[in-house]
C-alpha cells in the first residue's frame, strides 16, 4: 500500500541525498517527512504517526541502530528499514535479529527499495493476533460473533453503525475496529453528538474560521481534520440535530468539509463509525433522522448484546475490573467471595457493562479486606440499581410505563386507549410495536409489565 495513505519518515545526515530520496519516494506515492538526524526524527515521531521509518545507519550522534532501539521502546511494532554504504552480512544479520525490519546497501536498488517498503507498510497495518481487541473481555459466543464481524469489516474502509443499549461498550468496539484497520496508526477521535448544542457541535466537527462568530478569536481545525487519515467515532448519532445531519451527509458524500465562516472546502480522508442506542428506523418514521444519512452510515450494522445476553461474561468482567481498579487505587484486593460473585451474576444490570464497572469500583473503594463480600456487592448494586439513564432512556421508560397504564385504564381496548393518549389508532399501534407490547399481553401480565 504505497499510495497516498502510506506515511514515511526518512532520516539521513546527507542533505543532497535527503532531497533526492524525498523526491523519489514522493514519486512512488509516499507522504514523506524528512529528518537530518535521529534526534530530530524522534521529535517528529512524537508529533505525528508514520507507517515506516527509512534511516541511514551511520550518522553523527545517535546512529541508525540507536534510533531503532528508541523507536522500539516508544512505538513498538513500527517497521524500521536501515540503509548503509558499508553494509556487511554479519551487521545485517545482527540488525534483523534485534528486530530491524530490513537492511539495504547503498547505492539503493529501486526494485528492492520498493519491495521492502511495501512489505513494511503492510506489516504496520496488520495487528498482532487479538491485539486489536485486547480491551474487550469476553467468552460469550454472541460477543465473539460480533467481534468476528467487526474484524472482517475493519479491513474494508466502509462506514459502520454500532447499535445497542447504553453501557454495552459501543465506543470500545469502535476503537477495536480502528485498531484492526489499516488506519490503526492514525488518530481515533470520538464525540458525543447529543452532548453539545447545535452550533457548538458544528464547530467541533467541521472547525471554524477566525472571526466566524463571537469568541472565534483563532481558527479551529475541527474533529474531521483532527481525524484525517484515521477514524471519527460519532456516538449517539441519533441525537444529532436535523440541520447538522444535512451537513454531515454532504461531507460524507463529497469527502470534504467547509468550516463555519469559511468559503473554502477542505478535502478529508476519514472513516466514520457511528453509534446509537435509539431505534433509527423509528426516528426516520418520525422524521427526526434522515433516511439518506441512515443508509450512508449504516453500510454495516453491528448489534451489541446487553450484559444479560452475555451473562457468562459477568465473572470475567468483574474480575478484570477488580484487578484494574485495585492496581489503580493501590488497594490489596484479589477476589470476590462465592456468594458475592453469585449476586453479581444474578443481578439485572439495566446499565450493562458500564453499571457493572461502577459497582465493582465502588466495592474496591469501600473494602477493607482482600476479598469482596456479599454485603458490599449488595450495597453497591442497590445504590446503582437506579443507574442514571440518559434522557432518551428515561423518555422510553416513561413512554412504556404510560402505554401499560393507559391500556389498563382502557381495559385492553386499543381504540379507547389511543383516545386517552391523544393519538390516532395507527400511531398508537406504532408505539406498542416500538415497546413490544400488545393489548392482550397487558391484560394478562399487567403487574409484570410495570
Amino acid at each position: 500500500m504505497s499510495g497516498p495513505n502510506a506515511r514515511l519518515l526518512l532520516v539521513d545526515d546527507d542533505p543532497s541525498l535527503l532531497r533526492l530520496m524525498t523526491l523519489r519516494l514522493e514519486g512512488e506515492g509516499y507522504q514523506v517527512t524528512s529528518a537530518d538526524c535521529a534526534e530530530t526524527a524522534l521529535v517528529l515521531l512524537a508529533k505525528q504517526p508514520v507507517d515506516v521509518v527509512l534511516s541511514d545507519l551511520r550518522m553523527p550522534g545517535l546512529d541508525g541502530m540507536a534510533l531503532f532501539d528508541e523507536i522500539a521502546k516508544r512505538n513498538p511494532g513500527l517497521p524500521v528499514v536501515l540503509m548503509t554504504a558499508h553494509g556487511s552480512i554479519p551487521e545485517a544479520v545482527a540488525a534483523t535479529q534485534r528486530g530491524v525490519f530490513g537492511f539495504l546497501t547503498k547505492p539503493l536498488n529501486n526494485v528492492e527499495l520498493r519491495d521492502i517498503l511495501q512489505k513494511a507498510v503492510h506489516q504496520s497495518h496488520v495487528p498482532s493476533k487479538d491485539e486489536w481487541r485486547k480491551e474487550i473481555v469476553t467468552r460469550s459466543k454472541v460477543m465473539e460473533s460480533v467481534l468476528e464481524q467487526a474484524y472482517r469489516v475493519a479491513q474494508r474502509d466502509v462506514s459502520v453503525l454500532i447499535t445497542g443499549a447504553s453501557g454495552t461498550g459501543k465506543e470500545l468496539l469502535a476503537k477495536a475496529i480502528h485498531q484492526a484497520s489499516p488506519r490503526a496508526r492514525r488518530a481515533f477521535v470520538a464525540i458525543n453528538c447529543g452532548a453539545l448544542p447545535e452550533h457548538l457541535l458544528e464547530s467541533e466537527l467541521f472547525g471554524h474560521a477566525k472571526g466566524a462568530f463571537t469568541g472565534a478569536v483563532t481558527e479551529h481545525n475541527g474533529l474531521f481534520r483532527e481525524a484525517d487519515g484515521g477514524t471519527l467515532f460519532l456516538d449517539e448519532i441519533g441525537d444529532m440535530p436535523l440541520p447538522l445531519q444535512v451537513k454531515l451527509l454532504r461531507a460524507l458524500q463529497e469527502r470534504q468539509i467547509r468550516p463555519v465562516g469559511s468559503a473554502k472546502s477542505i478535502p478529508i480522508d476519514v472513516r466514520v463509525i457511528s453509534a446509537t442506542h435509539r431505534d433509527l428506523k423509528q426516528a426516520m418514521q418520525e422524521q427526526s433522522f434522515r433516511e439518506d444519512l441512515y443508509y450512508r452510515l449504516n453500510v454495516v450494522n453491528l448489534q451489541l448484546p446487553s450484559l444479560r445476553e452475555r451473562a457468562e461474561d459477568i465473572p470475567l468482567l468483574a474480575r478484570h475490573v477488580l484487578q484494574q481498579s485495585g492496581e489503580r487505587h493501590h488497594v490489596q484486593v484479589n477476589r470476590f467471595s462465592e456468594d458475592a460473585m453469585q449476586a453479581l451474576v444474578t443481578a439485572q444490570w439495566p446499565g450493562n457493562v458500564r453499571q457493572l464497572v461502577n459497582v465493582v469500583e465502588q466495592c474496591v473503594a469501600l473494602t477493607n479486606s482482600p476479598v469482596i463480600s456479599l454485603a458490599l456487592v449488595e450495597q453497591a448494586v442497590a445504590q446503582n440499581r437506579s443507574f442514571w439513564p440518559t434522557l432518551s432512556e428515561a423518555r422510553d421508560q416513561f413512554e412504556r410505563q404510560y402505554l401499560v397504564r393507559v391500556l389498563k385504564m382502557a381495559e385492553g381496548n386499543v381504540t379507547r386507549a389511543a383516545e386517552l393518549a391523544g393519538r390516532n389508532r395507527t400511531d398508537f399501534h406504532k408505539l406498542l410495536k416500538k415497546h413490544e407490547l400488545s393489548a392482550s399481553q397487558v391484560s394478562e401480565q399487567a403487574d409484570e409489565l410495570e
